[in-house]
């Protein structure tokens, strides 16, 4: 990892939405549920705070299209990645060997922030930036490849998965679920053809109990609490494939009319598909395992993220509304890791002074709102002197 100047150019729309993307996640300082929790009866904090939190299993909140989105942008962001390397003289094999070398790093580098503060090296590879990782070497080489090739290694990868999860048998009837982490008051399992994608019996979770078990741990690998998985990189992969298709669109078609469009119709059927295939009880929409049918219902809003931000960037300039997003777009590595590494130590202090000095301010009910903003404006500002210095980390 190291820092660079700014490259010389830039799609403008794909910075600001990537900087929508962090800034949703550094966002979850403002700890909205705390304040939920505090005012009962209010209708617009239990709503801030459902999406500002991942949904149990099957469903959608804003929250949860954070790893999407990021996924999407880094195939949107590859075309231009090899135009710029290529034009600068880079040969296949170097930029290949460069690729190699983003998809160590980034999957070390979550390894890492997952590990921070903790005695040993914890080995998980479920978070955004080891499951990117864990795809970018395909995804660069499918860079190179034609628009059908890439249209019909999507295909595969969402049916092949679909039918992976759908063949491997259900547990027996004396399943321990509760030894897996799925309590008995657990209300969100699936039945029938629906269950083969339930929480910790499923294909993906069998995986991990051999293979996370190959690096050394503080106990014995037996569930995930979340119930993510490693394998989710398969469909991560192909939501990046998305993201490969808007940035060759954007890249070779210079009508912004004709992109918006694309955008727009793209991902209405998308998000179409998803939900027909999720009500009609084909496959769920299950995030924490990146169900086939998650890929295409969050590649729809995907889609139309980027359509909403290339309209007001691209199409009405207002390039100057979205300083604020531009700036942590810009540097969303950095943003990244300050939002788990750093913040951390500024995190209980402030939260103390804030609980000490400053109830009064909105009272006790938006203790944590307060330091939460505190929080949010430190780490932007931090990014804005980084700007202003022209130091940009880039892996």
């Amino acid at each position: 990892m190291k820092a660079n100047l700014l490259p010389t150019t830039r799609n403008t729309a794909v910075d600001v939405f990537r900087g929508f993307v962090m800034f949703l996640m550094m966002a979850e300082v403002l700890k909205f549920h705390k304040v939920a929790e505090a005012l009962p009866n209010s209708s617009f904090w239990q709503f801030m705070a459902f999406h500002q939190s991942h949904v149990p299993w099957v469903g959608c909140s804003l929250h949860d299209l954070i790893q999407p989105s990021f996924s999407f942008l880094v195939g949107v962001a590859l075309p231009f990645s090899i135009a710029s390397r290529i034009k600068k003289g880079g040969t296949f094999w170097q930029i290949f060997l460069h690729a190699l070398k983003r998809s160590l790093i980034l999957i070390l580098l979550g390894v890492f922030l997952r590990s921070f503060g903790r005695e040993m090296t914890y080995w998980t590879f479920e978070d955004t930036l080891t499951q990117i990782g864990l795809g970018y070497p395909f995804l660069f080489l499918l860079g190179f490849r034609s628009k059908r090739f890439q249209f019909a290694t999507f295909i595969v990868l969402v049916i092949g998965y679909f039918v992976a999860f759908a063949l491997y048998p259900l547990p027996n009837a004396g399943f321990d679920y509760a030894a897996v982490g799925v309590p008995s008051d657990w209300t969100h399992d699936l039945s029938g053809f629906a269950s083969h994608w339930n929480k910790n019996s499923n294909l993906a979770w069998v995986f991990d109990t051999w293979f996370m078990n190959l690096f050394p741990r503080e106990n014995f690998f037996t569930h995930n609490g979340g119930g993510y998985v490693t394998l989710s990189f398969i469909p991560t992969l192909a939501t990046m494939i998305l993201g490969l298709f808007a940035g060759n669109w954007l890249r070779e078609e210079k009508d912004n009319r004709t992109n918006l469009k694309r955008f727009l119709i793209t991902g209405m059927a998308l998000l179409a598909v998803g939900f027909l295939l999720d009500i009609m009880g084909i496959c769920p929409n299950v995030k924490r395992i990146w169900t086939p049918t998650w890929v295409i219902f969050s590649g729809g809003w995907c889609f139309l993220l980027l359509a909403l931000f290339h309209f007001m960037v691209d199409m009405k300039g207002k390039t100057n509304w979205f300083y604020f997003l531009n700036i942590i777009g810009l540097n969303s590595i950095a943003a990244y890791v300050l939002a788990h590494t750093i913040i951390s130590f500024v995190d209980e202090n402030v939260r103390i002074n804030i609980s000490q000095n400053y109830n009064l301010i909105l009272g006790t009910e938006y203790r944590t709102l307060i330091s939460g903003f505190v929080i949010l404006l430190f780490e932007w500002l931090i990014l804005r002197w980084m700007f202003k210095k022209k130091v940009f980390v880039k892996i």
